[in-house]
């Protein structure tokens, strides 16, 4: 039962420091109650069009044919004679909700938003949309109705294909493009007969949107660099041109259109988005029509420090730059509507050709609308206590700009939340510590009581300040957890006591191998060769340690085993072409191994004919799961979609996967098997390349580790061997043998969490998401879906977790230790890890190395919250079992 509480507790502890982070770094960035602010002299457009190519690369739209030809013809001439272009700089995440709302509200959303809702708003805000008489959208269903549930009354408009339609396996994702064109030519067509449609079309402050994902689907199932994802880009050029006649002619010719065009977004080579490189954050904008200047000539050098204009060939022709969130600002000047209240864009002056008044008058109505925004959040610190505290004058004196203020403002309580959080990791890590000594080093205790008038201080001083209530958990947490470290300060005084007793030298060495251990593994998470290293190190272990002299062959085995996955570090994450090739001999491998060992174990226990049957039917099903990937690439390319017997197959190995281990024996090898083979299979069906080596080469060294754990052991004079084929994970353990804690307990902690890291980062970087191809889950669908999606991804990489997890549950029963003793020492090194990676968190420099630094912290934290919920999982998955038919006793020697 105490037991029980202390995971409930621990849990509950880690759950509060992982959602710190995103009160800390994720908070909106919106307030509320501000009033709107528009230019009042009357505005050049009458109405807007806005083009946004979905997933289209700066340099995919400005880069010339090798002839000296452009793909894009049309919007090629717009930039050299009618309009002015630039590059429109987004930030991370580089997805497509972020950077709608960026373009369309004019303020960065948080990363969190992501998560939180896809088509449903977290938060309310404005929009250009909002602002204007009338918006029209033509498009995709997962990004128009963000827009038009967040805008007052009924006058935006959405016409939206089925979400059906976004099919990656599509045998042309243009149409989508082709859609939106033809509903387009339609609504204008249909509007010259509609007496009331024409009387809404012809008054001012109208907008038009035209959300084009072709290319954006095109890039993921063919990448950017095919052919579809080029003559795409053709076909949307040739349609916009087409759609700018139709529209000039409806309204006249009068010269009161103004057009916007340009991307949410990029793409990288190898078809994915999310993070923070410049094929991602480098997108397109070409601004044209009323209002805005026309083509100027540069004369004098560009101030722009890349290479771009020269290999576009655009370095004669004047380039204005933006930040993504710049565009909604300039739109709402365009056609005189109020600026979006939480717009954080600046107006973009060399965009606008109108006279100095006009200018003058838009750039005060810029100044004045993120005014107010700041006089929400300046009235919202008011008087606040923690500005004695907490102020760092310096910064107040040298912000001179209004967004510099928001910014300050916006991170007001960091510092003083990042310190609350910092008490509770030291806290709680140290109780751990003492605890872990109390428990095997039999020193008594001797009980505290405190705190109780801190904590009436502390709730005392966050009511005056008004804090929210997370704020209270935040800062209220260290209070019982030092009550707990100091209530067992009596357990640390008898140690100190004891030491001149200890092994200091051994003690000193451990605690030094493992610090460089724990900074290892931190360094690997921004270097993933470093767990290559790590690797070659751990590969001499036997060596070092007397082993090899006891068994040579098991040492060899460790040894070739640790270098054998140290190739996966080495590998590329990003950019690597799929190669179908590979999962299948992913497959083969998995079956000759499997094969190798069973007969193995064979010669060393008696199998049950059931089990032999089971075995054989799993082998041939990690066969087949090999194939299907390659059935299902061919169908693809063929432009044939995905065949209905490969996403059964699919679905139902991924259905089954957790299941059908529990039907084998709870004998030690026989259920690992059977948990490899069934695990394997459904990571074969989520592979494309490389990657699908990586589960037979970790599953052969966690096999050797377990072999080897037991020598270790009788180098250390540890008597009990059990032979190994004979243990069952369904035995009751007998207290009387668990023994007391050894320093090489700490040794085997730190060897999981390295495994942990490297089943992690061994096959890809998953701090960002950008590693995440998604042809990988082609077998199960192609139809966009994120959530699904994502969920088969994540699944993808937690595989690996769980053949590391059974293994160390596996090692907890072989080396005779209380599983809680060895996961105290895991959360231990995990935490520190995790405290390391809060220092390391930065809201400076590039938005990449912003989201990079929280992303590893988000990672360490969840790992930890994952693995004390995963090892009760792996606990039943190892030894539990479903009997469907009886079987007779088989005694074992």
């Amino acid at each position: 039962m105490r037991m029980i509480t202390f995971f409930l507790v621990g849990l509950t502890v880690h759950i509060v420091f992982f959602l710190s982070i995103f009160d800390i770094y994720f908070t909106s960035p919106l307030v509320h109650g501000m009033p709107p602010h528009a230019t009042l002299l009357p505005p050049p457009a009458s109405r807007l069009i806005l083009i946004v190519a979905d997933g289209l690369r700066a340099d995919s739209l400005f880069m010339p044919l090798h002839n000296g030809s452009s793909r894009t013809p049309y919007l090629r001439s717009i930039i050299e004679e009618k309009g002015t272009w630039g590059v429109s700089h987004t930030r991370v995440p580089t997805e497509s909700r972020p950077g709608h709302v960026a373009l369309i509200a004019g303020f960065y959303e948080d990363v969190s938003a992501v998560a939180k809702g896809w088509k449903e708003n977290p938060v309310e805000f404005d929009s250009v949309f909002n602002q204007s008489r009338r918006t029209w959208c033509w498009g995709s269903p997962d990004i128009l109705p963000m827009f038009a549930k967040g805008a007052s009354g009924d006058h935006v408009y959405t016409h939206t294909y089925p979400a059906e339609e976004e099919d990656f396996a599509s045998t042309d994702a243009s149409r989508l493009d082709t859609w939106v064109f033809t509903q387009v030519k339609s609504f204008f067509h249909s509007a010259k007969s509609n007496s009331s449609l024409k009387a809404y079309l012809l008054e001012d402050k109208n907008v038009f949107f035209l959300h084009l994902l072709g290319i954006d689907t095109n890039g993921h199932a063919h990448r950017p660099m095919s052919q579809q994802y080029l003559n795409n880009i053709g076909l949307v050029d040739s349609g916009v041109a087409e759609v700018v006649s139709i529209i000039e002619e409806f309204f006249n010719y009068d010269g009161r259109t103004a057009y916007v065009f340009t991307s949410d977004h990029g793409m990288t080579n190898w078809g994915s988005h999310g993070a923070g490189h410049p094929s991602e954050t480098l997108t397109p904008l070409v601004v044209w029509g009323a209002g805005v200047q026309t083509a100027q000539r540069a004369t004098d050098p560009q101030p722009y420090i890349d290479e771009y204009l020269q290999d576009w060939k655009l370095e004669e022709i004047r380039r204005v730059d933006v930040n993504q969130a710049d565009i909604a600002t300039l739109m709402a000047s365009l056609i005189g509507i109020p600026i979006p209240v939480n717009s954080v864009g600046v107006l973009p002056l060399p965009y606008l050709n109108n006279t100095d008044h006009f200018k003058a008058q838009s750039m005060y109505t810029n100044a004045l609308q993120v005014l107010e925004q700041f006089k929400i959040k300046m009235s919202q610190r008011k008087d606040t206590t923690l500005s004695f505290f907490f102020t760092p004058y310096h910064i107040l004196k040298t912000t001179k700009s209004q967004l510099d203020c928001l910014v300050y403002y916006h991170t007001y309580d960091r510092f003083f939340l990042g310190c609350s959080v910092v008490l509770g990791f030291v806290g709680w890590t140290s109780y751990v510590v003492l605890l872990i000594l109390k428990t095997h080093a039999s020193l008594i205790r001797n009980p505290t009581r405190v705190f109780m008038c801190l904590a009436v201080a502390i709730v005392a001083f966050l009511l005056v300040q008004k804090s929210p209530m997370t704020y209270y958990i935040y800062c209220l947490l260290p209070v019982p957890v030092w009550y707990s470290v100091l209530k067992e300060s009596g357990t640390l005084t008898d140690l100190i006591h004891s030491a001149p007793s200890l092994p200091l030298w051994k003690c000193l060495s451990y605690f030094l191998l493992v610090a460089l251990g724990v900074e290892l593994l931190v360094v690997s998470f921004f270097h993933r060769a470093m767990l290559t290293l790590g690797l070659a190190v751990l590969s001499l272990w036997p060596f070092v340690c007397g082993i090899f002299g006891r068994s040579k062959l098991r040492s060899l085995s460790w040894f070739f085993s640790c270098l054998c996955l140290a190739v996966f570090p080495l590998m590329p994450v990003m950019g690597r072409e799929s190669n179908i090739h590979l999962v299948l001999c992913g497959g083969v491998l998995t079956f000759f191994t499997s094969a190798c060992f069973l007969f193995s174990l064979w010669q060393r226990s008696v199998l049950h004919p059931c089990d032999r049957q089971q075995f054989a039917v799993q082998m041939l099903h990690v066969v087949v799961c090999a194939y299907v990937p390659f059935l299902t690439h061919s169908s693809l390319q063929q432009k044939q979609g995905l065949p209905l017997l490969n996403q059964i197959i699919s679905w139902t190995t991924l259905a089954s996967s957790l299941l059908v281990p529990l039907l084998s024996s709870t004998r030690l090898f026989h259920r690992l098997l059977s948990i490899l083979l069934s695990l394997t299979a459904t990571y074969l069906l989520l592979s494309t390349g490389s990657e699908a080596l990586f589960p037979p080469a970790l599953s052969w060294l966690m096999y050797v580790w377990i072999n080897i754990e037991q020598e270790a052991m009788l180098a250390q004079g540890v008597p009990g061997r059990q032979e190994l084929s004979t243990i069952d994970f369904s035995a009751n353990i007998d207290i009387s043998k668990i023994r007391q804690l050894k320093l090489d307990d700490i040794r085997r902690s730190y060897f999981f969490v390295f495994f942990i890291i490297t089943a992690f980062f061994g096959t890809g970087n998953i701090a960002s998401i950008n590693s995440f191809d998604p042809t990988s889950v082609y077998c199960f669908l192609t139809v966009f879906n994120p959530f699904i999606m994502g969920g088969l991804m994540m699944w993808k990489v937690i595989i690996p977790f769980i053949i590391v997890m059974c293994t160390f549950e596996t090692i907890q029963v072989v080396t005779q230790l209380s599983s809680r003793s060895l996961f105290l020492i895991v959360l231990v090194i995990s935490d520190l890890m995790a405290l390391h990676f809060f220092f390391l968190v930065q809201d400076y420099g590039s938005w990449l190395d912003i989201g990079t630094s929280i992303s590893h912290y988000v990672i360490v934290m969840s790992m930890t919250i994952f693995l004390m919920l995963l090892s009760v999982v792996t606990h039943t998955f190892t030894s539990q079992r479903l009997a469907l038919w009886r079987r007779p006793k088989i005694h074992f020697p």
